[in-house]
C-alpha cells in the first residue's frame, strides 16, 4: 500500500513523499517523487532514478538540488528513494558511514545485515516496478543518477543491469569503492571478506571486466571537493574509460556539498533527456 506523506505544487507539477512497505528490505521506506504537468494529464513520462549519498533520505534532494524546474520543462519524473533500510527493528551503526543512512547499493551476505541491506535489489526490481505501476511513467524508459555513496550505486547498478537504463550519470561517486576507506568499511561488514565479490560492485573492476561497454555515462567531480584524493579517486575511473562512451568533467571550484549538484543538475537532466529519446540499443 502507498500512503501519501506530503505533496506540494512545484513548476507546474507537484513533488510528492510517499511511503509504502518494501518486502525487499523488510521494512516502511520513503520515495520522493516529482510528477511534471504532462503526467497530471495522463502522459507516460520517462523516469529518472537519484540516489542519495551517505547520511542522506529522500528529503536531501527534493529539497536542495533545485531539480523540479527543469524537470517540469523537460516532462520528466524524479524518484528519489531513501539511502537505506530503516526502522528500530533495522540494524545500525554509529559511525555516520555504516547502517542506517549507509546501504551503499549492494545486497549485504553478512550478519546482522543481511535481512535488510539488500538495496541493490530494491533498485534494481521492486523500485522501478512500484514506480510503473503507480505513476504515469513510461514503460523501460528509464535513466539513473546519483551522489557520492549514490553516485557509486548509479554507475554500478546501471553496469550490471543492462537496458534497464539508457544511461548514467553521477556527481563527485565512488569509484572504486573497494580500494577507498568508505567502500572498504562496508564492503567488509557488509560483504566479508570475499575480494571477488567486492569487485562485483565496484565500478573501476566492473568496466575492467567488459561490462555494458555501450553505457552512456556522465560525471562531474568538483577540484576542490575535500574527499576527491582520499575517497573518491576519479582518477581510476578515468584510466579505464578507453573508447567507452564515458564523459568526466573536472568544474574548477566546485565540493562535494549539494550546491554542486545544484549549479549542474539540469545539465544532467537535459543529457539523460536526450538519451533516453534515442532508440535503446
Amino acid at each position: 500500500m502507498m500512503e501519501l506523506v506530503e505533496a506540494h505544487e512545484s513548476f507546474g507539477g507537484v513533488q510528492e513523499v510517499w511511503r509504502t512497505k518494501s518486502l525487499t528490505l523488510d521494512c516502511d521506506t520513503t520515495i520522493g517523487v516529482y510528477t511534471p504537468p504532462l503526467a497530471k494529464i495522463g502522459q507516460k513520462c520517462p523516469v529518472v532514478f537519484w540516489l542519495s549519498g551517505l547520511t542522506c533520505t529522500e528529503q536531501n534532494f527534493i529539497t536542495k538540488a533545485g531539480a523540479q524546474k527543469a524537470a517540469s520543462e523537460l516532462g520528466l519524473i524524479i524518484v528519489a528513494p531513501d539511502t537505506s533500510p530503516r526502522g528500530e527493528h533495522v540494524p545500525n551503526d554509529d559511525a555516520y558511514d555504516m547502517g542506517q543512512g549507509a546501504g551503499f547499493y549492494l545486497n549485504a551476505t553478512q550478519e546482522p545485515w543481511v535481512r535488510n541491506y539488500r538495496m541493490y535489489d530494491y533498485i534494481v526490481n521492486e523500485l522501478p516496478a512500484l514506480v510503473e505501476s503507480h505513476f504515469d511513467a513510461a514503460s523501460a524508459v528509464r535513466c539513473i543518477s546519483g551522489h557520492s555513496m549514490g553516485g557509486h550505486g548509479a554507475l554500478m547498478i546501471a553496469l550490471k543491469n543492462p537496458g534497464l537504463f539508457r544511461s548514467a550519470s553521477a556527481f563527485s561517486p565512488i569509484v572504486a569503492p573497494s580500494k577507498v576507506p568508505w567502500g572498504q568499511k562496508a564492503f567488509t561488514s557488509y560483504l566479508g571478506d570475499d575480494l571477488s565479490l567486492w569487485a562485483e560492485y565496484d565500478t573501476v573492476e566492473l568496466i575492467r571486466a567488459g561490462l555494458n561497454p555501450s553505457l552512456p555515462m556522465l560525471i562531474d567531480q568538483g577540484t576542490r571537493d575535500d574527499f576527491l584524493e582520499e575517497q573518491l579517486q576519479t582518477q581510476r575511473l578515468a584510466e579505464v574509460v578507453g573508447d567507452r562512451p564515458i564523459e568526466i568533467r573536472m568544474q574548477e571550484g566546485y565540493d562535494h556539498s549539494y550546491y554542486f549538484i545544484a549549479s549542474f543538475i539540469e545539465d544532467h537532466l537535459k543529457w539523460h533527456a536526450e538519451q533516453m529519446k534515442k532508440p535503446q540499443a
